[in-house]
């Protein structure tokens, strides 16, 4: 008698048809963890943006605001790193406007629904909204 060795084509077809569905199942559940870590970090980014802004402007005589995020990065020290100054991090777009007494910055997503869903918005309130405005819900 012969001893087979080896797999037949219909097991391998079945181990392959397996791995496929698992995959499947598992890449959408990735993706939609990564759009939560970049919304997750961009709200942080946000977080550490106000602080910054509000310790540059003490640091100015008379108190103003930084009319730039490289203005923050440009001091000594430096109140943010060089990538959140250069306005992009973990596939957010970060755009401060105002400058003196008032601020605002938005967080975009640089690839809707691909590297965010949510965009964000905080002013000199310090409070960290859903949406690209005032008007947006407040994160707790």
């Amino acid at each position: 008698m012969r001893s087979r060795k080896g797999f037949t084509l219909v097991e391998i077809m079945i181990v392959v048809a397996i791995i496929v569905l698992l995959a499947a199942i598992a890449i959408p559940n990735l993706l939609r963890a990564r759009l939560s870590a970049n919304e997750a970090t961009a709200i942080a980014a946000m977080r550490t943006l106000s602080t910054a802004m509000e310790s540059y402007r003490a640091a100015q005589s008379p108190p103003a605001y930084p009319t730039a995020l490289t203005n923050l990065n440009a001091s000594n020290p430096p109140y943010i790193d060089s990538v959140l100054a250069g306005g992009n991090k973990s596939g957010y777009t970060f755009t401060l406007s105002g400058g003196g007494n008032t601020y605002g910055i938005v967080a975009t997503p640089q690839t809707e629904n691909v590297t965010g869903v949510r965009s964000f918005f905080v002013d000199q309130s310090g409070v960290v909204r859903v949406g690209n405005t005032t008007a947006g819900t407040p994160i707790e």
